[in-house]
């Protein structure tokens, strides 16, 4: 998947930037938050193989959405505190603004993917005549 493989090149780059920050809370939460975006993926593809819909994959792929605002977030803090130059915390903003942008499109496909293929519900007639839906 093109997201999990950006992913995947996002959290090396965040891993090589802040391997000197000596601020260790700080390193140590935009790390698990990168590495949260990637894992997400892997973790929300590998359980929705075997489901009928996508609903576990579109709410692990939100929870990643989320993951990659906070190290969007926290990249505005590097800047800020002087842990990264502007131009490389700019950069990296980019990258996950890229990758947000691409995991939207990636829920929006497969909400559309869930509407097409919803089977509609089995009717029958009650005595009446009438079609009544089985819930």
């Amino acid at each position: 998947m093109v997201i999990w493989q950006l992913a995947r090149i996002l959290v090396k780059e965040i891993y090589t930037q802040f391997k000197t920050c000596k601020d260790f809370d700080f390193n140590s939460q935009i790390q698990r938050a990168a590495v949260s975006i990637m894992n997400n993926i892997a973790e929300g593809f590998d359980r929705s193989k075997f489901s009928k819909d996508n609903k576990q994959m579109l709410n692990f792929i939100n929870i990643s959405y989320g993951s990659c605002g906070e190290v969007r977030s926290m990249l505005y803090t590097a800047e800020d505190l002087d842990y990264l130059d502007s131009q490389t915390a700019k950069l990296l903003r980019d990258k996950t603004t890229d990758l947000s942008f691409k995991m939207e499109a990636f829920i929006t496909k497969l909400k559309e993917h869930d509407t097409n293929t919803a089977k509609p519900s089995p009717t029958r007639s009650n005595q009446h005549g009438k079609a009544v839906t089985n819930t």
